[in-house]
């Protein structure tokens, strides 16, 4: 059961941070890599409270669905999705905004367990929690990118 816990600093009020963080579109645009994209529940814009996604993207070669919901969500803190169907056995990812001095401390924490028992663990230390923390440190880095161009606007 990794937990992945990755933070950034962002030169951008947390409202932006937060915004750019859990907007479809720019998800879309961060994930080109895997040519992820939303296919049903909210496919564009800001996802909200309760509201889901499904995306669609290709991992390892092979095309995948995953279904997340948005659980928590309190304006600018912190949000948090969960799988509610897909190839994990579950995870559960908190995104938190730290207002800071000059700027926004992005937290992001995954949490997740793999499928398949013994399997899933082994995948684990093979290949799968490296890959999943390169993934989101990618990802963070795009909503950096934006959040401060934002800014600059």
């Amino acid at each position: 059961m990794p937990i992945i816990k990755t933070d950034m600093f962002i030169y951008a009020p947390r409202e932006i941070c937060f915004d750019v963080a859990r907007d479809i579109d720019i998800h879309t645009e961060s994930t080109s890599q895997t040519s992820e994209r939303a296919v049903a529940g909210i496919t564009s814009g800001l996802i909200e409270l309760n509201e889901t996604v499904t995306w669609e993207a290709i991992h390892f070669g092979i095309k995948q669905n995953l279904t997340v919901r948005i659980t928590e969500l309190e304006f600018p803190v912190r949000f948090v999705d969960e799988m509610e169907k897909g190839a994990f056995k579950r995870f559960y990812h908190v995104h938190e905004f730290i207002e800071k001095e000059q700027g926004t401390l992005m937290i992001d924490i995954f949490d997740y367990t793999s499928p398949f028992g013994g399997i899933g663990k082994l995948a684990d230390r093979l290949f799968l929690e490296r890959y999943m923390k390169e993934f989101l440190i990618k990802r963070n880095r795009y909503i950096k990118k934006v959040a401060e161009e934002r800014v600059r606007r």
